[in-house]
C-alpha cells in the first residue's frame, strides 16, 4: 500500500533564525509556540542556529508543500527567504526579529510576535515587488562601489571582535578611511545614459527605508520604480562626512548625490565582476547589471494596503 502524502497547503512553516537579532530566541521561540496553539496544528516551528541552514530549511518546507512559509527574522532573513519562493507559487509570512525591520514596517505587520502570528492566521496575501538583479533578488536595497567594501570589512572586524555596533560602525570609518577604487560607470535609465566615476551607485526598492534617511525618491518607488543614487566623486573624508550626513537625515540632493528613477537600470563597469551589495548581504556578479522590478513574483501576507500609508507593492511604508 502506498503511503499518502500529508496536505499541508493550509499549513504555515515558520522559519526561526536564531542568529538573527538580539533578542532571546528560546524566548521567542517559546512565544511563539505557545501563539500558534491559538490556531489548531496550522503552524509549524523550523528553528535553526546558523544562518546557513535558512536555505535548506526553506527547501525542506517548500517540499512538504506549505503553503505560506514564513521568515522570522531581519530584513537578510527576508531577503533569502524571497529569493527562494519567488515564482514558486508558495505564500511568504514575515515575523519581524531584526534590528530595523524595514520589510515588516513597511508593510504593517505588528513587531509583536503574537499578533504576527494571529495575522498568518487570518490575514490574506497581497503582491510583494522584489528588485533584482541578473537573478538574484533583493528586497530593500541594492548597491556598487564603497559598501560592498564595507560588508567585507564588517565580515572581518566581526571574525576578530564580535558582532556589536562599535564593530559595525568601526567597519564604515576604517572602509571609508581607506577607500582608493572608485568606479568607472555608464549606467541606464529612465531613457538616459549617463557615465560617471563614482564611489556609489545606491538602488532602492523600499520607499519606507527612503524616508527613513530622509532620501528623496520615495514616490517613484511607491509609483513602482526604483530610486538610484550616485554618490560624486568624492576624497576619503568627504566619503565619511557623507556618510555622517545619511545618518543625520542631512542629506542634500545634487549635492551629496544625483537621483535618477527607472524601472529598469543597466549598468556596466570597466571590471567584468564587481561585488554588488544585496540587503545587506555582499555577492560577487559578473556584469553589465540589469535591475528590474519582479511586479507578480511573490505574495505576502500582510494587512491591506488601503491601510495607514503602508503598502509595499503600491505602498510602502517600509523598506
Amino acid at each position: 500500500m502506498s503511503e499518502q502524502k500529508t496536505d499541508n497547503s493550509n499549513r504555515i512553516a515558520v522559519l526561526l533564525n536564531r542568529a538573527s537579532g538580539a533578542d532571546d530566541k528560546d524566548g521567542v521561540a517559546d512565544r511563539l509556540k505557545a501563539a500558534f496553539a491559538e490556531h489548531g496544528d496550522r503552524f509549524e516551528l523550523f528553528a535553526f542556529e546558523k544562518g546557513d541552514r535558512l536555505i535548506p530549511e526553506c527547501r525542506r518546507a517548500m517540499k512538504a508543500g506549505y503553503g505560506t512559509i514564513v521568515a522570522a527574522g531581519g530584513d537578510g532573513t527576508i531577503s533569502g527567504v524571497a529569493q527562494e519562493l519567488a515564482g514558486s507559487g508558495h505564500r511568504m509570512g514575515i515575523i519581524p526579529q531584526g534590528t530595523f525591520n524595514f520589510v515588516a514596517r513597511g508593510l504593517g505587520i505588528p513587531e509583536d510576535p503574537e499578533e504576527a502570528v494571529a495575522l498568518l492566521a487570518s490575514g490574506e496575501a497581497r503582491p510583494f515587488p522584489l528588485g533584482e538583479v541578473n537573478g538574484y533578488v533583493f528586497v530593500n536595497n541594492a548597491s556598487l562601489g564603497v559598501y560592498p567594501q564595507v560588508l567585507k570589512e564588517r565580515e572581518g572586524t566581526y571574525k576578530r571582535w564580535g558582532r556589536s555596533r562599535l564593530a559595525a560602525h568601526w567597519s564604515v570609518i576604517f572602509t571609508f578611511l581607506t577607500f582608493r577604487r572608485p568606479v568607472q560607470m555608464k549606467v541606464r535609465v529612465g531613457g538616459r545614459e549617463v557615465r560617471r566615476k563614482t564611489p556609489l551607485a545606491f538602488i532602492g526598492r523600499s520607499a519606507f527605508q527612503l524616508e527613513h534617511y530622509g532620501l528623496e525618491g520615495a514616490d517613484a518607488v511607491r509609483d513602482g520604480a526604483f530610486a538610484l543614487y550616485l554618490s560624486p566623486e568624492a576624497s576619503r573624508w568627504e566619503l565619511l562626512m557623507r556618510a555622517l550626513k545619511l545618518a543625520s537625515k542631512g542629506m542634500v540632493l545634487n549635492r551629496d548625490f544625483e537621483l535618477f528613477t527607472g524601472t529598469d537600470i543597466v549598468i556596466e563597469t570597466s571590471r567584468k565582476s564587481q561585488s554588488v551589495a544585496m540587503d545587506g548581504e555582499r555577492r560577487r556578479i559578473e556584469g553589465p547589471f540589469r535591475f528590474r522590478m519582479l511586479d507578480d513574483a511573490l505574495d505576502v501576507v500582510a494587512p491591506s494596503a488601503a491601510g495607514p500609508k503602508n503598502s509595499e507593492a503600491g505602498d510602502e511604508r517600509e523598506a
